[in-house]
């Protein structure tokens, strides 16, 4: 299922709340491929939010939804669809 990226974000927001809150002594110890998972889900959200940072800087300094495009391996069409409303949010 497509999630996007404000899903993403929102759930690595969701999970570093869950490690900060964290308590040992109520813990219930898990698998070591179930806490590697929930650690790539976080570094997933934070390149997420990278990556449109650095679009909206390149937008802010005039590159074009075409350069952009291809700068991710895209078209401008579907760079602009997938980051053209959270820019607009920002």
């Amino acid at each position: 299922m497509p999630r996007s990226i404000q899903d993403i974000l929102d759930h690595a927001d969701e999970l570093a709340k869950r490690f900060e809150d964290f308590d040992p002594d109520n813990a219930n110890e898990i698998p070591v491929e179930e806490y590697l998972l929930q650690r790539a889900v976080v570094t997933r959200a934070r390149s997420e939010q990278q990556l449109i940072d650095s679009v909206l800087n390149a937008r802010t300094a005039g590159l074009s939804w075409q350069r952009i495009g291809a700068l991710l391996g895209t078209s401008a069409q579907a760079a602009q669809q997938r980051y053209g409303a959270v820019l607009e949010a920002s």
